[in-house]
């Protein structure tokens, strides 16, 4: 959410980002309701102090001067039947405008219509080459016996999946890998709920936009998370840090749950797109200083770069373009994994900024030396998400035989384990 009064001040830069996230939304409609509504509560705040004001005189009057009180107040109450609710409509009104507004990208975000557009900045590695007909990730996988797609189905629908024997080991190995070099660099771990309130979707900026991609629990009136972004940065709501406990920097595991809405017909096979999936995501909050902000981005990116070149997979980092960046992000930079099935780097980690936008949602704030509070600044980044990665490591590390060989810095996790190997019919 931004700052209605900048809104006001400064409505083409709105326009502008809205423009550029190709997102629709009518800014001149909120400034409409939002003058209507200054004005509508003027009229009720002057119409109570009315109220109040004479019906305390009321007891003092007599005779024709109380007659004339009573019939002031009586139709003072009756202007005010016919304001309040008027008030009300527009309040709820310019509440749903508000939450609506998508922050504006920063400069340095390219124009762009789709992730065709986003802009390489760097590159580990080059795509992998093999001397032999290569399997994709769903062939090997299941060639090595750790994985079963049609029992998943059978029991709990299409995209989910049992992730079995050293598949199950390897993921725990990656989680454990990410958590231990993360955990190294000063970040608090967390394993955190992965059923929110509706406060905590609308505060992390999920809702109302993305609502129709998530699990919602009706009789409980509970949300099943699509990332543990949403209870990490929800974590402080509505706390006043000190100056000094920032920047905070927490790293968080869960699994998640995403209905992938709109996305039926695409990337249904294997491990691309899935219901669940667990996933270890990062988070920073800090002082809403742009310099300062900027300098945790490319700590959040930094992180998972090094991650990948430990795990020796090719890939990239790209400048998300303007339709790329989410509602409430100012910047967002991916690294995209090379996928040999696919032929093409696909995203795997998503880091992104967005200044203020959450923590006025959460009232999450900070207070400086001098007393002032002041809205602080949250950002986020993906550490590691399996079973997404999954594709990559069992594609680029695949030998002729079928076995896969398991990244080094992976191997003191599964007991010295070197390859995974195929299993026979």
């Amino acid at each position: 959410m931004l700052d209605i009064a900048f809104i006001r001040s400064n409505p083409e830069i709105i326009k502008e980002g809205i423009r550029k996230k190709r997102m629709p939304m009518d800014v001149d409609e909120l400034l409409s309701v939002d003058e209507e509504l200054r004005k509508t509560r003027a009229e009720v705040e002057s119409l109570r102090a009315d109220r109040n004001r004479v019906s305390k005189d009321i007891p003092k009057l007599m005779g024709e001067e109380r007659d004339q009180a009573v019939e002031l107040v009586k139709n003072v109450k009756d202007r005010m039947a016919q304001a309040e609710p008027r008030l009300k409509e527009l309040e709820e009104r310019f509440d749903r405008l508000m939450l609506m507004v998508p922050n504006p990208p920063l400069d340095m975000v390219p124009e762009g219509d789709s992730d065709d557009d986003n802009v390489e900045v760097r590159r580990f590695g080059e795509p992998t080459q093999f001397a032999f007909p290569p399997k994709d990730h769903l062939e090997l996988a299941e060639g090595l016996g750790i994985l079963d797609m049609p029992r998943a189905v059978k029991i709990s629908g299409a995209r989910m999946y049992f992730l079995k024997n050293e598949g199950a080991l390897l993921e725990f190995a990656l989680f454990r890998f990410a958590l231990d070099l993360l955990v190294s660099k000063g970040f608090q771990p967390m394993i955190v709920p992965q059923i929110v309130r509706r406060d905590a979707m609308i505060g992390t900026g999920f809702f109302p936009l993305g609502e129709e991609d998530t699990f919602f629990i009706e009789k409980d009136q509970l949300y099943l998370v699509g990332t543990s972004e949403v209870p990490l940065v929800s974590y402080h709501m509505d706390e006043i840090l000190n100056e000094k406990e920032l920047p905070k920097h927490y790293c968080g595991y869960s699994s998640c749950f995403r209905r992938e809405a709109g996305s039926y017909g695409r990337d249904t096979r294997g491990f691309y797109r899935l219901h669940q999936f667990n996933k270890v995501e990062q988070i920073a909050i800090c002082v809403n200083d742009p310099e300062v902000s900027m300098k945790e981005h490319y700590l959040l990116l930094g992180n998972s770069e090094e991650l990948m070149r430990s795990l020796g997979l090719p890939h990239r980092v790209a400048l998300a373009c303007g339709a790329e960046i989410g509602q409430g992000q100012v910047l967002k930079h991916e690294i995209e994994t090379w996928m040999p099935s696919r032929n093409t780097y696909s995203e795997t980690h998503s880091c992104s900024s967005l200044h203020e936008f959450q923590a006025r949602r959460l009232r999450l704030r900070w207070r400086g030396k001098n007393g002032k509070t002041h809205y602080c600044h949250t950002l986020n980044n993906t550490a590691i998400a399996s079973p997404r990665i999954f594709i990559p490591i069992l594609e680029n590390f695949q030998n002729e035989d079928g076995s896969v060989t398991i990244p080094e810095v992976l191997r003191p996790y599964m007991n010295g384990m070197e390859r995974i190997e195929p299993k026979s019919k």
